[in-house]
């Protein structure tokens, strides 16, 4: 059981770290999309950056996690939070289209329980 837990973190993991390595380029990027979504949810401008090295460093860690399981579990811990930030911040200003940190944070969370039984 062990070894498909392992599996399905793998899985899980990268594929949460690709996305978190696509938004965070966009976000670097200034894509107008990411742009008027953090503008919507009255994130500063100046945390663009941060919240970008944030995912980077998420993706990071999940990936390094396959080798270092205390990595990949505070990854998945950080990338959890973070999605979580996201939904409070959408629901804080009454925007209710949050159906991709949603999906995000459960994907967070599977990882983190993944690596966990792994």
């Amino acid at each position: 059981m062990e070894i498909s837990m392992f599996i399905a973190y793998a899985v899980v993991g990268v594929l949460l770290a690709l996305a978190l390595t696509a938004s965070a380029t966009f976000t670097l990027q200034r894509n107008d999309q990411i742009v008027a979504n953090m503008q919507k949810v009255q994130v500063p401008d100046s945390w663009l950056p941060r919240l970008a090295a944030l995912k980077a460093a998420g993706a990071i860690g999940l990936v390094a996690g396959l080798w270092v399981t205390p990595l990949g579990v505070a990854a998945a811990v950080g990338v959890t939070l973070y999605f979580i930030g996201a939904v409070i911040s959408h629901l804080r200003v009454k925007d209710y289209e949050l159906a991709a940190a949603a999906v995000l944070t459960l994907v967070a969370a599977a990882a983190l329980a993944l690596r966990i039984l792994a």
